[in-house]
């Protein structure tokens, strides 16, 4: 029986506290970007932009913490210490309080993603810290790791590693040569994308392994092959984020094969777990498969998006266009969202109790999750086509003029990313119903 220790429970319902306001002020920033102005009496575009990312970011981080947490304390019941978990929990508040008052108060100072003041960043590199310190603590007792436990591992430990390199950017000797301080940039954006995928992906590995109860595959050669795959990934797939800047061509390439091997595995692996599932398992595991299932589709829906855009001559087309930020929310929402979903359906539970059983309610939101966010996927990715015909073109019109002429696309946009709030946000409601029923009700009644 798993052992009653919450800590993982109270990461995932901050991180999907963080996922609630990021989806509200990501619509918010989509729809100050097609209709200019219309909130500027108390939040503008610059604002709300920063806000929503930096929200989804923290989703991420502190629901990956909270997948790793919750994977620890059934691996290794009550070995992870409360108290550097707390700290580690109560550094996050502060950073989110901090982050947020500053962006409200239009005070910035950082680079893409953390446009936060740096002096911000060292609360969440300690919290950080923290949590390579509790984690080492625990595996360090286990005897023949599984590989998800290497792929937290790897993706603790470059985190804070690539966290710290995103501020090279102080130094002048970095900051004064514009073609190394973009390499650096651009580079360390891709690699704290391979940090927290290897969390995700690591916590897609456990889940696969505790429903299927079979523990040889995340010991396989295969296993271990995808691993080192995503390593790989981690350090050299950023290649393709550079094709703008001069730089040799063999970059381009080694990362352009890394990144899509790496992926073609991880898809591999979930398929063939998924064929150990029996009619029995897929119901008493109902949501958490069915989230696994719909990443597995989004991992093959943005391999053809990824293999077009790492591909040079297309690149030219593609980057700075909205195709790549179709990617980005195609992995963020469609990848990584869907397996932290997967989690907390999971792991939001009390010992061996099933909590959201199969409903009518929750099948409409997660159907209408994967609909909108296709909708809103594609709308994307043709409004940035159209773009990059014509900043490659011969601009006869206006940007101005080609961007009106894509109105209608962008009201789709705003459309589908309403609906695709409101269907996470019902979801993530539901999940933060049980976790504060399950653990402060509870408490009264004991």
């Amino acid at each position: 029986m798993e052992s009653e220790n919450k800590t993982g429970k109270y990461f995932l319902a901050l991180a999907l506290i963080m996922l609630i306001l990021g989806l509200v002020f990501g619509v918010l920033a989509a729809t100050n970007y097609i209709h200019p102005g219309y909130s500027k009496s108390w939040l503008n575009f610059s604002q709300l932009r920063p806000i929503h990312v930096s929200c989804i970011v923290f989703f991420i981080l502190i629901g990956a913490s909270g997948c790793v947490y919750s994977g620890l304390n059934f691996i290794a019941p009550n070995k992870i210490k409360k108290p550097i978990s707390f700290i580690q929990l109560g550094l996050w508040l502060i950073a989110i309080f901090l982050i947020l008052f500053a962006y409200l108060n239009s005070e910035f100072g950082g680079r893409e993603y953390w446009e936060f003041p740096p002096k911000y960043s060292i609360i969440i590199a300690a919290a950080w810290l923290l949590f390579l310190i509790n984690f080492i603590r625990v595996v360090i007792k286990i005897k023949k790791w599984p590989v998800y436990i290497w792929m937290w591992m790897t993706g603790i430990f470059f985190f804070l590693l690539t966290f710290s390199e995103n501020y090279l950017w102080e130094f002048p000797y970095f900051r004064e040569h514009f073609v190394k301080d973009m390499t650096i940039q651009w580079k360390v954006n891709g690699s704290l994308v391979g940090s927290w995928n290897q969390l995700v992906y690591g916590t897609a590995m456990f889940l696969m392994e505790k429903l299927t109860e079979n523990k040889k595959g995340a010991k396989s050669n295969l296993a271990f092959r995808m691993y080192f795959l995503g390593l790989a990934n981690l350090m050299f797939n950023w290649g393709h984020h550079i094709y703008t800047l001069p730089t040799e061509n063999y970059i381009r390439y080694v990362s352009y094969i890394v990144s899509m091997t790496e992926w073609i595995f991880l898809a591999r692996i979930i398929y063939m777990f998924r064929q150990t599932l029996n009619e029995a398992e897929k119901l008493s595991h109902h949501f958490p498969y069915r989230f696994l299932f719909a990443s597995e589709i989004w991992v093959f829906l943005n391999l053809m998006l990824s293999l077009i855009m790492s591909i040079p001559a297309f690149n030219l087309y593609t980057h700075g266009t909205q195709i790549t930020v179709a990617h980005a929310m195609g992995t963020t929402i469609g990848i990584n969202s869907m397996i932290l979903f997967g989690a907390c359906f999971e792991f939001l539970r009390r010992n061996n109790s099933s909590i959201l059983k199969p409903s009518k309610i929750l099948n409409f939101f997660f159907w209408m999750t994967q609909i909108s966010l296709f909708v809103f996927w594609i709308t994307l990715i043709i409004i940035g086509i159209n773009r990059g015909l014509w900043q490659m073109g011969p601009q006869t019109d206006s940007f101005s003029t080609m961007m009106a002429n894509q109105s209608s696309l962008f009201e789709i946009f705003v459309i589908a990313g309403i609906l695709l709030m409101i269907a996470m946000i019902a979801i993530a409601v539901a999940l933060l119903n049980t976790f504060f029923r399950d653990t402060f009700l509870k408490a009264k009644v004991n």
